[in-house]
């Protein structure tokens, strides 16, 4: 069946991220990626000419995920208490995806290229940033100051979800991510708050 492209090339995505988070970049063959898709590899590098183009696409799709997680935990309350769960929450669904496709973003064994880096370093900045302009709307903090301490909530969430993950941990996903998002809480809650508590008012 002939697919339209935007959906052939989410279905080729697809497949590249299951080969990509079982092999790893390195191992991975562009063959094994058409074979899982079902395509022929013409109609594979149709629309990607190459293994690294396909990796830094499928790269590009799983860090807008993640910043859009994070965006969405900021959005979903006026509650700083709460959104500091959501957050924590929004990094331990992100590393607990069924898919496992955290690790192209967070383990990639492709970090030694550029572009790889750039793109990670990016969507983490994004994140911090996103975290920092509530931060400074709320502390009345400086924006150097605000991006500080989101840079070190965000890696908080990170570290913690994917040792929490990795090491098989009998704590349960709600668990550990509520106590990291108390340990955050109880650290910039002590900063001054503007008027942005609990009622939501501006």
């Amino acid at each position: 069946m002939r697919l339209p492209r935007v959906a052939r090339r989410n279905q080729l995505l697809g497949a590249a991220r299951e080969v990509f988070v079982a092999q790893g970049y390195h191992s991975a063959a562009m063959d094994d990626i058409a074979e899982r898709a079902g395509v022929s590899k013409p109609v594979l590098y149709q629309h990607f000419p190459g293994k690294l183009e396909l990796y830094l696409a499928l790269l590009d799709q799983q860090c807008e995920i993640m910043v859009d997680k994070i965006r969405s935990a900021l959005d979903s309350t006026h509650d700083n208490k709460q959104r500091v769960a959501a957050t924590m929450d929004a990094y331990f669904d992100f590393v607990e995806h069924e898919t496992g496709a955290f690790r192209l973003v967070f383990e990639s064994d492709l970090t030694n290229e550029p572009a790889v880096r750039e793109r990670v370093a990016d969507a983490q900045l994004e994140c911090a940033r996103l975290i920092s302009v509530v931060i400074a709307e709320d502390t009345g903090l400086a924006p150097e100051e605000s991006m500080l301490l989101a840079v070190g909530l965000t890696g908080i969430s990170q570290v913690t979800a994917r040792y929490w993950l990795a090491s098989g941990s009998s704590v349960s996903r709600d668990t550990a991510s509520l106590l990291i998002s108390q340990l955050a809480w109880r650290g910039i809650a002590k900063f001054p708050m503007g008027h942005h508590g609990a009622d939501g008012g501006k």
